[in-house]
């Protein structure tokens, strides 16, 4: 599943993306891009703008809630999504792209020293070369998440 999420959503599609939810982002105004852009690229739209219109051919999910957790929950439910534990951390938070494995020697000068020894499995962006390691905020993300998901 693919969507698309509006400008006022941007902490909602990261978060999306912590699960593994291929969680597009539209930062522009223009309501008229953002309806070609979804019908193009297959996504349905998640917005908090009560005036987007249902095109043809598109589905619109309306998030009401103010609070990221309620967010999550919102459009976990109108989307009928379980998330899956597995799936998590699979795609970049900062750009969307899939993640793959790196070598730990590959990356000994992009990572501080304490991290590297540490730790021993890497995953790189391969569009905007981020590095993600399994630190401690991988236990705190899981534990909001099984907070809201149950």
């Amino acid at each position: 599943m693919k969507v698309l999420l509006t400008r006022e959503l941007g902490r909602l599609a990261k978060w999306l993306r912590i699960l593994g939810i291929d969680a597009g982002y539209f930062s522009e105004e223009n309501t008229s891009s953002l309806i070609i852009q979804a019908l193009k690229d297959d996504r349905i739209i998640l917005t908090r703008n009560h005036r987007i219109p249902q095109a043809r051919g598109m589905k619109v999910v309306l998030i009401n809630s103010e609070r990221i957790k309620e967010q999550i929950a919102e459009a976990l439910g109108a989307l009928e999504i379980k998330p899956d534990l597995k799936m998590m951390f699979t795609r970049c938070v900062i750009c969307n792209e899939e993640l793959v494995y790196i070598e730990k020697e590959k990356i000994r000068e992009r990572v501080p020293e304490y991290v590297f020894n540490t730790q021993k499995d890497f995953i790189n962006c391969p569009k905007c070369n981020r590095i993600y390691w399994q630190g401690t905020h991988w236990g705190s993300v899981t534990k909001t998440l099984e907070g809201i998901i149950g």
